[in-house]
């Protein structure tokens, strides 16, 4: 992928300069960026679009205090908290590692496992061929409970942060405590301090031997017995442990003396009632249970100084046409994964303002042999899909409506000086 030739593309360029003059947020410093939230949806290979689009929102002029997703989504979570401090673009060395990661490593299966892929990937493929390749590779799936180890993928993110120095969750939350400098809040007219400063990292990531949603590294101390020296690698590798194709991660469960109110305060698992805590954590993709998870920095009772930022790939159809066991097993799968989501954005219409979708229509987001033609299609989409939602936001008009939401009686000159974010 010719990533000099993406981000000198003059019909992106141009649109995003003149965004550089608009109004996002109450939060700048002293260069001028202005600060956001953002939280990102999983889609495998899709992700590149999410490299497009985040690339786009700091080209024109905003930088990322709080950073979320899950499975591909968490990727590029991690990647913009660990590359720099919350006030540098991160846009180029994101896009440098990936003009040089070959993605068809990732597929690190045996000989069976990656022919079933390519079966199930091929739209030729009878079922004849899928059985008999699902059946030779039965016995991996029996014995590892995924296709592929995952280790290719877990060398390459671990390699890649600790080239940076962030091998550990404390080097990671010093990073991401790097005040931006001047960092002021235009509406009320005074310096953040450093805790208002700091930025937050939060992946989704789904323990399914204890049934529950689980947000690194807020509940680190749930699986590490020194959290502040667990691995950050280890969160996006449990985030993106699509289910049957990456075999789950695997994490040991301190029992420790304060683990169980810790499990109960937090996750709402009873350790008294259950027989005791897990032996481990077994963690499976984060899009389980929750693929965009939107409202991990929401605020129901204040109005925001910044907006938290969405982006989906592609629009979820929810009509489905239930036909037979494949499509209803898929029906199911993704509701299970969409319903926390769809809950969450209907009880929240303001988020409509703040989510915006990229379209990526005929690209398959398990193919990890994606052409390098595909791969900067799916960079510009993302990158002009950011173009058109920074043309058309409206941050005084949200503020407004926010205020509206949670003051519905008073006027908008009292709410103004009232529980600002």
């Amino acid at each position: 992928m010719d990533i000099d030739a993406l981000i000198s593309d003059p019909t992106l360029l141009g649109p995003l300069e003149d965004l550089r003059r608009k109004r996002f947020s109450d939060l700048v410093d002293q260069e001028g960026h202005q600060y956001v939230d953002l939280v990102m949806e999983g889609g495998g290979m899709l992700g590149i679009a999410l490299a497009g689009y985040t690339w786009a929102l700091e080209q024109a002029g905003l930088r990322f205090l709080g950073l979320g997703g899950t499975s591909a989504g968490s990727i590029n979570a991690l990647l913009l908290a660990a590359l720099g401090p919350p006030a540098e673009a991160k846009g180029p060395k994101l896009l440098a590692e990936m003009a040089a990661l070959d993605f068809r490593g990732f597929v690190d299966g045996d000989r069976d496992s990656r022919r079933l892929i390519d079966a199930a990937l091929d739209p030729g493929s009878g079922a004849c061929r899928l059985a008999w390749r699902t059946w030779r590779a039965l016995d991996t799936l029996k014995a590892r409970l995924g296709l592929n180890p995952g280790e290719v993928f877990h060398d390459w993110i671990r390699g890649v942060l600790a080239r940076e120095g962030m091998t550990t969750l404390d080097a990671l939350q010093a990073r991401l405590a790097e005040p931006p400098p001047g960092l002021w809040n235009l509406r009320q007219n005074r310096l953040l301090g450093p805790q208002e400063a700091r930025g937050r990292l939060a992946i989704v990531a789904a323990d399914v031997a204890s049934e529950s949603k689980v947000v690194f590294p807020d509940h680190a101390p749930l699986y590490f017995s020194d959290p502040m020296q667990a691995d950050p690698s280890l969160f996006v590798r449990a985030s993106m442990s699509i289910p049957f194709f990456f075999e789950p991660l695997r994490l040991s469960v301190p029992q420790d003396a304060g683990a169980a109110r810790r499990w109960l305060e937090w996750v709402g698992y009873d350790a008294e009632q259950e027989g005791g805590l897990p032996e481990q954590g077994v963690f499976v993709d984060g899009g389980v249970v929750s693929n965009f998870p939107v409202n991990l920095f929401h605020n129901y009772s204040r109005i925001p100084s910044r907006p938290t930022f969405g982006v989906k790939l592609q629009y979820d159809e929810r009509r489905r046409r239930i036909g037979g066991p494949t499509s209803l097993f898929g029906a199911i799968f993704d509701s299970a994964r969409h319903c926390l989501d769809y809950d969450f954005l209907s009880s929240n219409h303001d988020y409509r303002h703040l989510v915006q979708y990229i379209p990526c229509l005929g690209v398959n987001w398990l193919d990890f042999g994606m052409d390098e033609s595909t791969r900067a299609r799916l960079f510009r989409e993302g990158a002009r899909q950011a173009i058109d939602f920074l043309s058309g936001f409206d941050w005084e008009a949200y503020r407004e409506l926010r205020s509206r939401m949670i003051f519905p009686t008073a006027s908008a000159s009292t709410t103004g000086q009232m529980r600002i974010g």
